[in-house]
C-alpha cells in the first residue's frame, strides 16, 4: 500500500515534465541555446567569471519575450545600482571590515524595503541592487582598490547574458506579450461568461469561488503584461489605454455578476426576462467555439439588454402602496446591477477589439483609468529589518571566525532573505530554492569534477550539460515546478563554475557548496524565527485598509475615480488571497467580505455622484450625506460582536421612503444603491467591523 501511494506521488509530480507542450520545448531549447552562446562569448572575451553570463540567461528566462526584456532590463539596472553602491560603500569604509559589513547590511535592508513596496520586475531589480553590492564588495575586503574592476567585470558578465537571452527570446520563435494579452483577455472573457452563467443559474459555490479568484488574478496579470508588451515594441503604446480601461471594465463586470448572484431576484414579471436574457447570453458566449472572433453581434445584444435594464418597470395595479414601493425599489436594484454587468461586459468586448485593431492616432479620451496598487509599509519595514539583521549577524560570525568559505554563506543569506521576503509564504519559496540547489549538487559534481576534467573542450561540455539543462528548462516552463527547476538550473551552473580549463579539485567544490546550502538554511531559519509574519495579522491589516478606503469614499470632499478605487480594492484582494488560503476555510468569509466591500464602494460612489445631480431634491442630497457619515462611523468604530448601528436600517428606510415618494428613475437608482449597500453589509457583518483579528 505504501509503495503504491509513493508511486502515485512520483507519477503526479513528474506528470508536468513528461508531457511538455510545443511552446515548452521551444522555451527550453531557446534558453539552453542562449546560455551556451553567452558562455561561448564570455570565453571569447576572457571574462573572469564566465558562468555568470550563462547563469543570467537562466535567471531572466521567461516564456514571453517581453517578460525576458523586462526582467533583463531591471536586472541590469539593479546590477548597475549594486555596483555603484559597492564602489561607494567600499570607498567609505576603507580597510575597516566592521564598517563595511554594517553599511552593506543597511544597504541590503534599504533595497529590501524598496523591493517590498514595488512589484515584479521592478521589485526584483531593487532586491538585486542590495545583494549585488554584497557579491562585489566581500571579495574586495581589505583590497578596496580592486572593487571597481570587480564591478565592471560583474556588469559585463550580466550584460552579456541579458543580451543573449533578450535577442534569442525576441528572434527565435518568439511568444510575444502583445499576443499573450489578447489570448489571456479572451480566456478571461470566457471565464467571466462561465462565472456569470453559474451565478445566474445557482451553480456550484466552490466552482464559482475558484473562477472568481482566477479572474481577479488574471486581471492583475494583464496589468503586468501591459508593461512587458510596451518593452517588446513601442508600437504597442497606442494600445496601452485599451488594456488599462479593459481591466477596469472586467473587474466591474465581475463585481456586478457577484452581486447579482448574492441577491437573487424575486419572481416578478419585470426581472425574469432580464435574468433569462443574461443567462442565455453568457451561456451562448461560453459555449460557442470561436465566439470572440467577431464580437459585433455580441455587443449589439448587450446594448439591447443594457437599454432594457435602464427602463422603469411597470408594477401590478393590485399591489399595495408599501408593497409596490418595496417591489419597485427591489426590482430597480437588481435591474441596475444587471445593466451594470451588461454595460461592463460590452466595454470589455470593445477593449478586445481595440487591442486587435490598434488605432494609429491618440485616443480622444483625455485621461486613462487609474490603476492603483496596494503597498504594505508595515510588511516592507519588517522585511527590511529582517534582511539587514540576518545579513549583519552572519557577517559578524564570518569576521569573528575568519572562516573563508562563510563569505558565500553571508551572500546567500542576503540573497534569500531579500529575494523571497515579498512572497506570500517565504519559507515555502526558500525551501523550494534549497531543494533545487541540493538536487543540483551531485549533477554538478559528476559533470564538473569527474567528466569535464577528463574530457575537456566546449563540445564535451555541451554534450554533458545540454541533457541536464533541457529538462530543467522544461521544468521552468511549468508553473508547478518553476521554483525548484530554476534553482536547480542556476545553482547547477554556480556549482559547475564552467571555465575553459576544468580541473579536479573536490575540496573547494564541497566547501563552496556547503556554504551555499548553509546560507539558504540560515535564511529559512530567519524567516521562521526573526519577525515571522502571521497571515491573520496581514489579513486584518489589508481588511482595515479596505474599510478605511470606504470611509474616505464617504467623507472626502473630492470624489475619486471609480477605476482608482476598484483597481486598488482588487489589488488588495489579490494580496489577500494567498494569505487567506494559508488559513483554510476560516478565511472564506474574509474573501467574500472583501469582494462585498468593492460592491459597497461602487454604490457609495454612485451616491456621491447623485449628490451633484441638480435633478435630485435638496432634502434627498442631505439624507444621502447623513447616511454616508453614519456609514463611515460604522466602518471606523464598530467592533466585532457589537450589533450593527442604525446605519443599515436607515439605508432601508431611506430606500423605502424614496420608493413611496417618487417614481423617477434617478431617485429609484439612489434607493437601489442604498439597498445594495445594506444587503452587502448584512451578508458580511464581521468584515465591516474594526479590529477583527
Amino acid at each position: 500500500m505504501t509503495w503504491t501511494r509513493l508511486k502515485e506521488l512520483v507519477e503526479t509530480s513528474l506528470s508536468g515534465l513528461t508531457q511538455p507542450t510545443r511552446s515548452d520545448w521551444i522555451f527550453a531549447l531557446r534558453t539552453v541555446s542562449a546560455g551556451l552562446i553567452a558562455l561561448l562569448a564570455a570565453y571569447a572575451l576572457k571574462l573572469d567569471h564566465p558562468q555568470w553570463a550563462m547563469m543570467t540567461v537562466f535567471i531572466v528566462a521567461q516564456p514571453v519575450a517581453g517578460m525576458v526584456l523586462a526582467k533583463g532590463f531591471y536586472r541590469l539596472l539593479g546590477t548597475l545600482a549594486g555596483g555603484l553602491a559597492a564602489i561607494g560603500i567600499t570607498s567609505l569604509s576603507g580597510t575597516n571590515p566592521w564598517l563595511l559589513i554594517t553599511v552593506l547590511a543597511l544597504w541590503v535592508g534599504i533595497c529590501t524595503l524598496v523591493s517590498s513596496l514595488l512589484r515584479n520586475p521592478e521589485a526584483y531589480g531593487a532586491a538585486l541592487a542590495g545583494y549585488t553590492a554584497m557579491i562585489i564588495s566581500l571579495p574586495a575586503l581589505g583590497q578596496p582598490i580592486v572593487v571597481v574592476d570587480l564591478a565592471i567585470a560583474r556588469c559585463a558578465e550580466i550584460v552579456l547574458g541579458i543580451v543573449c537571452a533578450g535577442v534569442t527570446s525576441r528572434l527565435i520563435l518568439p511568444k510575444l506579450a502583445a499576443d499573450a494579452i489578447i489570448s489571456r483577455l479572451k480566456r478571461s472573457i470566457l471565464d467571466l461568461a462561465e462565472y456569470a452563467g453559474g451565478a445566474f443559474s445557482d451553480g456550484d459555490p466552490a466552482s464559482l469561488a475558484a473562477l472568481q479568484r482566477k479572474l481577479i488574478t488574471d486581471a492583475q496579470t494583464l496589468a503586468e503584461m501591459r508593461t512587458y508588451a510596451r518593452l517588446e515594441a513601442p508600437s504597442f503604446a497606442p494600445r496601452a489605454h485599451p488594456v488599462r480601461r479593459t481591466i477596469g471594465q472586467l473587474l466591474w463586470a465581475l463585481s456586478a455578476a457577484r452581486t447579482l448572484h448574492s441577491h437573487r431576484a424575486p419572481k416578478n414579471a419585470a426581472l425574469i426576462p432580464m435574468r433569462r436574457d443574461l443567462k442565455a447570453f453568457v451561456g451562448e458566449l461560453a459555449a460557442t467555439p470561436g465566439a470572440l472572433d467577431d464580437t459585433g453581434p455580441w455587443v449589439a445584444r448587450l446594448d439591447a439588454i443594457a437599454s432594457k435594464a435602464r427602463e422603469v418597470p411597470s408594477l401590478p395595479d393590485d399591489a399595495g402602496a408599501n408593497d409596490a414601493a418595496e417591489d419597485k425599489v427591489g426590482t430597480i436594484t437588481r435591474l441596475t446591477i444587471a445593466g451594470d454587468f451588461a454595460e461592463a461586459l460590452k466595454q470589455v468586448l470593445d477593449g478586445l477589439n481595440a487591442l486587435r485593431s490598434p488605432v494609429s492616432r491618440k485616443s480622444n479620451e483625455r485621461s486613462q483609468p487609474a490603476l492603483v496598487v496596494h503597498r504594505d509599509y508595515q510588511a516592507a519595514w519588517r522585511n527590511a529589518v529582517r534582511a539587514a539583521l540576518a545579513t549583519l549577524l552572519v557577517a559578524v560570525f564570518w569576521l569573528t571566525t575568519k572562516w573563508s568559505e562563510a563569505a558565500g554563506t553571508v551572500i546567500l543569506v542576503a540573497v534569500v532573505s531579500s529575494l523571497f521576503a515579498t512572497r506570500p509564504d517565504p519559507v515555502q519559496s526558500a525551501w523550494g530554492f534549497f531543494t533545487g540547489t541540493l538536487i543540483a549538487l551531485p549533477f554538478a559534481f559528476l559533470v564538473g569534477q569527474v567528466a569535464l576534467p577528463a574530457l575537456p573542450g566546449f563540445g564535451w561540455f555541451t554534450l554533458f550539460v545540454v541533457p541536464i539543462l533541457v529538462p530543467a528548462a522544461l521544468g521552468m516552463a511549468n508553473p508547478r515546478h518553476v521554483g525548484v527547476a530554476t534553482a536547480f538550473a542556476i545553482n547547477f551552473l554556480a556549482f559547475l563554475s564552467p571555465h575553459q580549463q576544468m580541473i579536479y579539485d573536490p575540496g573547494p567544490f564541497f566547501a563552496g557548496s556547503a556554504s551555499i546550502l548553509v546560507g539558504i538554511l540560515i535564511a529559512i531559519g530567519v524567516f521562521i524565527v526573526v519577525l515571522p509574519a502571521d497571515p491573520w495579522v496581514t489579513v486584518e491589516r489589508i481588511s482595515q485598509a479596505m474599510r478605511e478606503d470606504l470611509a474616505r469614499l464617504c467623507l472626502h470632499e473630492r470624489i475619486p475615480r471609480r477605476s482608482a478605487f476598484e483597481s486598488l480594492a482588487y489589488d488588495r484582494i489579490n494580496q489577500l488571497m494567498p494569505q487567506v488560503q494559508r488559513t483554510g476555510r476560516r478565511g472564506d468569509p474574509i474573501l467574500g467580505g472583501s469582494i462585498a466591500a468593492v460592491t459597497v464602494g461602487l454604490e457609495v460612489l454612485r451616491l456621491r455622484h447623485a449628490q451633484l445631480d441638480s435633478a435630485v431634491p435638496r432634502e434627498t442630497v442631505e439624507s444621502i450625506g447623513n447616511f454616508l457619515r453614519g456609514l463611515a462611523r460604522e466602518l471606523l468604530f464598530r467592533r466585532p460582536g457589537e450589533p450593527q448601528t442604525a446605519t443599515i436600517a436607515v439605508a432601508r428606510q431611506y430606500a423605502a421612503s424614496i420608493g413611496e415618494r417618487s417614481g423617477r428613475l434617478e431617485m429609484l437608482r439612489i434607493a437601489a444603491s442604498l439597498r445594495i449597500i445594506a444587503a452587502a453589509m448584512e451578508d458580511y457583518p464581521d468584515f465591516f467591523a474594526k479590529g477583527r483579528a
